[in-house]
């Protein structure tokens, strides 16, 4: 197997990893009589978890000058930790085990987005012809893990955690590591990059946008079987979402244009809001699960768009930490904010009430981004130094 297949087969195991755990722990912990309160509040301690975890093993991988070394250490102890998890029922254990996969799972997404990105530039291929096989792996465990819930108990979602784990550390071992920059990590660089106000501006609107989507990421699956859905159709929902990725990853060589990150951004905002009212209105669940195929305009647009306005400002020595930055938002603090307030709204007022909130803040989020668009957008420049 070559490196760069190495590559691709590892975003498959890493994000079919990523599906057992980001939307099918909530249904795991309402099958063992967790109620949403509680829920939130694990998945929101998973993102105070994540706000530590991300941009300390970002900052290792930058000043090791290794990303994959890292990504090997983390991949074991996401395996135990995982297999540990999902192989037991008592609340504390849940929180014990939930907050160590968050502190090792989820920093190796900013690590193998950046991999992803400085391979392709080093081996002249398109970004997307390796996030591709994440959105695929995705797609398949989101899938299989609903029916796996369903047909074989919540306990064999332990032993397939660990095998997926064992064999993504195998392939691990054969992927090539992230060409070294040469120029020296220095901590003004850095300080150059978050004292930008364009930057600070643009991870405003990262924030805005991505609370409302790491919300239904915690509790579409909740809301579909409050609904009267079935787990096999929560996996089917998450396969349709990410499902539809595959096909934008495999054209972002096509459609993602530099200088129009911004635009490009909004217009993923505003497809969030459509989707998040819609979900407002729809009683039929299985609607509801068909209504994720709109995945296909939100988040793979909206964070490729993200990660390459984030890598045309950021020092190039600093492109892990830019890019942990960048997931530290996303998937961090954004799920705290999403996790402690939408548990507590969703018990007080239920998930219509839930889903009309966000869509809102997705609105905001447009507007916002319009007005970064006709500010920044028609004199983008490739430099850090530009505000």
């Amino acid at each position: 197997m070559s490196p760069s297949s190495a590559l691709r087969t590892y975003n498959f195991l890493y994000f079919a990893l990523l599906a057992m755990f980001l939307p099918f722990l909530p249904v795991y912990l309402d099958e063992q009589g967790v109620n949403t309160t509680q829920v939130g509040i694990i998945v929101g301690s998973g993102g105070v978890v994540t706000l530590i975890s991300q941009p300390l093993w970002g900052m290792i991988s930058d000043r090791t000058k290794t990303i994959r070394k890292v990504m090997l250490l983390l991949i074991v102890c996401t395996s135990v930790t995982g297999y540990l998890l999902y192989g037991t029922a008592s609340y504390g254990l849940l929180i014990l085990f939930a907050m160590l996969v968050y502190f090792f799972l989820m920093p190796i997404d900013p690590l193998i987005e950046s991999l992803n990105f400085r391979v392709a530039e080093s081996t002249g291929s398109s970004y997307g012809s390796f996030r591709t096989y994440g959105a695929l792996g995705y797609a398949v465990m989101s899938l299989a893990a609903g029916y796996i819930l369903s047909l074989l108990g919540a306990d064999s979602m332990a032993y397939v955690f660990a095998g997926l784990g064992a064999v993504c550390l195998l392939i691990c071992l054969r992927m090539p590591d992230a060409p070294v920059t040469g120029k020296p990590v220095t901590l003004d660089s850095l300080k150059g990059f978050l004292k930008n106000k364009k930057t600070l501006l643009f991870l405003v609107l990262v924030f805005i946008s991505s609370v409302p989507a790491r919300l239904n990421d915690t509790f579409l699956g909740v809301y579909i079987r409050e609904l009267g859905g079935s787990a096999e159709l929560i996996g089917l929902a998450w396969f349709l979402a990410a499902g539809s990725e595959i096909a934008v990853f495999a054209l972002s060589f096509w459609w993602l244009r530099k200088g129009k990150e911004l635009i490009i951004v909004t217009i993923a905002g505003a497809f969030y809001f459509i989707r998040f009212f819609l979900t407002a209105w729809i009683t039929d669940p299985h609607w509801l699960a068909y209504l994720q195929i709109l995945q296909i305009a939100t988040f793979p647009v909206f964070y490729s768009a993200a990660i390459q306005y984030i890598y045309s400002i950021v020092p190039e020595e600093w492109r892990a930490t830019g890019q942990t930055v960048l997931a530290l938002l996303f998937f961090g603090i954004s799920g705290i904010v999403a996790s402690y307030a939408g548990g507590a709204l969703y018990d007080a007022f239920g998930g219509r009430v839930m889903y009309l909130s966000v869509s809102i803040m997705s609105l905001a989020g447009v507007v916002f981004g319009l007005v970064l668009w006709r500010v920044y957008g028609s004199r983008h420049k490739n430099s850090v130094h530009t505000s």
